[in-house]
């Protein structure tokens, strides 16, 4: 576990697998089940806190990954662009 974040964070990673694969297939499917469960959850509950916090839950996930975009000195600006529109609409979706 220690080793894939600190390939990501090193860039050592291919820039394409980590833009597709590791941010817009992986962490797109966790933030959609984040999102379905805290819905399941605010609407079984009337206590919104939980799902509140399943929700931002991928949160700190999506800012590495948008991080260590930021840090490959190969990315071009417009791949910088679309990882932080992407963790804006997740942040909010």
């Amino acid at each position: 576990m220690v080793q894939f974040f600190s390939d990501r964070w090193h860039a050592k990673v291919n820039l394409r697998r980590l833009f597709w694969f590791d941010m817009w297939a992986v962490a797109t499917l966790i933030n959609l089940f984040a999102s379905f469960a805290a819905l399941m959850v605010m609407a079984l509950s009337q206590e919104s806190t939980w799902g509140l916090v399943l929700h931002f839950l991928p949160l700190p996930y999506n800012a590495f990954l948008l991080a260590s975009i930021w840090r490959f000195s190969a990315a071009a600006p417009a791949l910088r662009l679309g990882a932080s529109v992407w963790f804006v609409v997740m942040t909010v979706v």
